[in-house]
């Protein structure tokens, strides 16, 4: 059962407990331009792909990216470094679900590393692995230097609310490190026989209003907008002060008009910019947020300073 007996904390949203990290060595905070909070390793050293080739080309063609180039995390380093700008990478462990094996956590925080002055690591773990994952969710930030842990409940085929998943979050938060977590609908199986066996329903932002009331400590991002519960993201967000929303996987231009109202009012501090590189560029999506209606003292915001509050990149 999820905890009872956890203590409850009622902080205003400006003044959230944050790890006090020092930024990766290398990484200059002040020269960038923007933070991207939500980019994919798709392809290991060896060529391991992240999805296999059916599911691969769904998201593809979902996001009209049919024959994109799957690039290495060196090639991402250097095309985030060429934009003076940051971007956090992470892969999705879904092998309980998927039976597909993941690109190693181990070898993305070592090669994020090699990139420090543009790359900051994210690990992956499938909730399904019980103990396991919470021994390893240790050691990915105690030796590894992870910032962060991505969730994908549909991928991984568990409701966010589960309590086997409890003793996880339990470690992510004693760590002092934010998880993020897919929601809304995803192009992963999309316009496969039965979506692949990938269930949306897991994806539904609300299933973590009970997380954050239970884990008031963890700091949860709710990747996305949550098509069709943008409704259900923007209320957890406002009422959870623990909870983010980050903004990939949508050109800017079909952002709700919902969303864009709580971006430059009520969640102004809460709004992270993500892209979902490669299959959706940062060039593209900032070309596009720039002729949408953010008020001028919100866009910083959202681009740079949320992140780096949030991750706690304070300079090195």
């Amino acid at each position: 059962m999820p905890p009872t007996d956890r203590p409850r904390t009622d902080l205003p949203q400006t003044d959230l407990p944050r790890t006090d990290i020092a930024a990766p060595a290398g990484m200059d905070v002040a020269r960038l331009t923007a933070i991207d909070v939500h980019t994919h390793a798709e392809v290991s050293r060896t060529g391991h792909p992240s999805l296999t080739p059916e599911l691969m080309a769904a998201s593809e063609k979902y996001f009209a990216a049919q024959g994109h180039r799957q690039p290495t995390i060196e090639e991402m380093a250097d095309y985030y470094r060429r934009r003076n700008m940051a971007a956090v990478v992470f892969t999705v462990d879904a092998e309980h679900a998927l039976g597909h094996p993941p690109i190693p956590n181990e070898e993305i925080a070592e090669d994020c590393a090699a990139h420090a002055d543009a790359l900051i690591p994210f690990a992956s773990l499938d909730p399904w692995r019980g103990r396991a994952a919470v021994r390893r969710a240790h050691r990915l930030v105690e030796e590894y230097g992870v910032r962060g842990f991505k969730f994908h409940p549909s991928l991984q085929a568990f409701s966010p609310d589960d309590p086997m998943a409890y003793p996880l979050y339990e470690a992510i938060a004693e760590l002092g490190v934010p998880a993020l977590f897919h929601t809304g609908q995803t192009g992963i199986g999309a316009g496969v026989p039965g979506g692949g066996g990938i269930r949306l329903k897991y994806s539904n932002p609300l299933f973590l209003d009970d997380v954050a009331t239970d884990f008031p400590e963890l700091q949860i991002i709710l990747a996305h907008p949550s098509f069709p519960w943008q409704d259900e993201a923007l209320a957890v967000a406002t009422h959870k002060p623990n909870v983010f929303i980050d903004l990939s996987g949508w050109s800017p231009k079909y952002f709700p008009p919902q969303l864009i109202r709580y971006a430059n009012t009520l969640l102004k501090e809460k709004v992270l910019f993500g892209s979902d590189y490669p299959v959706i560029t940062p060039d593209r999506w900032l070309s596009d947020f720039a002729k949408i209606d953010i008020k001028p003292d919100v866009r910083p915001l959202i681009l740079k300073d949320n992140a780096v509050r949030l991750l706690g990149l304070t300079p090195g």
